[in-house]
């Protein structure tokens, strides 16, 4: 299955949650997709029903596809600590996602196309590769010619404050950079995600 593409506000109504960034659309009709809307009778969901919901919920806001989403359980799996823990972290973990938490970004669609487009360094390499992993101490710069692009200058200059709230990077928005210092603690994630619900799916 090929990532998603569609309209957004109809997946965020469907995990009943923004899960794109603010949306106008979504805070004005927060209920199901569907012709009734909040009036339908909806049958309980069993608990399988919840932990795919919540699976799925992560995989639409990561952006991934279902095999990277597995793999990288399996990765957090064998590592030491708590696997649910363990997973978000390798989750904000990767390049697109740390370009959009730098605010380098508006969306981690258009972090994930300004890497794969070679409009990233990190530690002064090309890289192009939105999966891949950084280690704390990691520098991301955005390539010299890219960094007269509109779309960056206004993302580095709108978002400069929400970066603050991130105790696990470093930005320099005078130099078109951004430092992934540290791990984030499970607390520092501001995503409602029940991760435990995943380690349950997966355990099955």
């Amino acid at each position: 299955m090929a990532r998603y593409t569609g309209p957004r506000t109809k997946k965020a109504r469907a995990f009943g949650e923004a899960i794109y960034g603010p949306d106008k659309s979504f805070e004005r009709r927060k209920s199901p997709p569907g012709q009734h809307g909040a009036t339908r009778r909806r049958k309980q969901r069993s608990d399988y029903a919840v932990q795919l919901t919540e699976k799925q919920k992560v995989k639409y806001t990561y952006g991934l596809l279902e095999r990277q989403f597995r793999n990288l359980f399996e990765k957090a799996a064998r590592k030491a600590g708590v696997t649910g823990e363990v997973l978000l972290q390798l989750l904000e973990s990767r390049l697109d996602n740390v370009v959009y938490r730098l605010g380098i970004s508006p969306t981690r669609n258009g972090a994930r196309q300004l890497v794969t487009h070679k409009h990233i360094l990190v530690n002064g390499i090309l890289t192009n590769i939105p999966s891949c992993l950084l280690r704390p101490g990691d520098v991301i710069t955005v390539r010299g010619k890219s960094q007269s692009l509109e779309i960056v200058a206004n993302s580095l200059a709108g978002r400069a404050s929400e970066v603050r709230k991130y105790p696990w990077l470093e930005v320099n928005p005078d130099k078109f950079q951004g430092t992934f210092i540290s791990l984030p603690e499970r607390s520092q994630i501001p995503e409602k995600i029940n991760e435990q619900l995943i380690v349950e799916l997966y355990s099955k």
